[in-house]
């Protein structure tokens, strides 16, 4: 693999629909919260984790940037973000959110799907630097696969997963190896945890906006 998600970059976009219930309404509701926070103001955004670059591609169709940043480890996700807003006025950077070093310089930060793939130690270096990268009053917004409370919850939430990925015509094999990923090449955390984590980084307001299966939709305001 080339990242850290179960598909190679040349084959992301393709793929990433099948194994994640209502993907592209994800994005929908991250444009709303942010038009909803910052009306029509212009907005420097930063997207860490950004992956074939969709939140930067909704972000130039969408909102009024003033400036946006697109970062990745992967540098072949980076590359493919690169050729998808290959007309926008945007900059890339090849690194990871444990490694930014921006400070209070973004009205936007978002993390969509990229922090479960941390440690608990590194996720937190992640998510304090996502808070000094935000100007005073801006918005994280974070989305994450999120861990249930329980064993129970645990099987129950795979098995949907699972169902959805096969109707969305995925293999057997596919959807069972996909769920053998879980704590062993991602590392999900409890909504909680999540929040606790938000808290102790200092943020002034934490809300859960979304969730769904697996996949739950945090923002806080620094």
């Amino acid at each position: 693999m080339d990242n850290r998600s179960s598909f190679d970059s040349c084959v992301y976009d393709n793929n990433i629909r099948k194994v994640i219930p209502y993907y592209d309404e994800i994005y929908s509701q991250i444009i709303d919260l942010i038009r909803t926070y910052c009306g029509d103001a212009e907005i420097s955004l930063l997207d860490t984790g950004c992956g074939s670059g969709m939140m930067g591609l909704k972000a130039d169709e969408l909102l009024n940037i003033s400036e946006m940043i697109l970062c990745d480890p992967s540098e072949n996700m980076l590359k493919a973000a690169e050729k998808k807003l290959a007309d926008k006025h945007c900059k890339f950077i090849n690194t990871g959110s444990e490694d930014l070093d921006f400070e209070n310089r973004f009205d936007v930060v978002t993390a969509i799907q990229s922090h479960h793939y941390f440690d608990r130690a590194t996720r937190e270096i992640a998510v304090k630097n996502c808070y000094n990268a935000l100007k005073p009053g801006g918005l994280f917004i974070c989305f994450e696969n999120t861990a249930p409370f329980s064993e129970t919850g645990i099987r129950i939430m795979k098995k949907r997963v699972e169902n959805f990925g096969i109707n969305a015509g995925r293999t057997q094999l596919e959807v069972v190896s996909h769920s053998e990923r879980y704590n062993k090449e991602y590392f999900p955390i409890t909504i909680k945890e999540h929040f606790e984590l938000l808290d102790k980084t200092g943020f002034e307001v934490t809300e859960l906006f979304w969730h769904s299966y697996m996949q739950s939709g945090f923002y806080a305001i620094k």
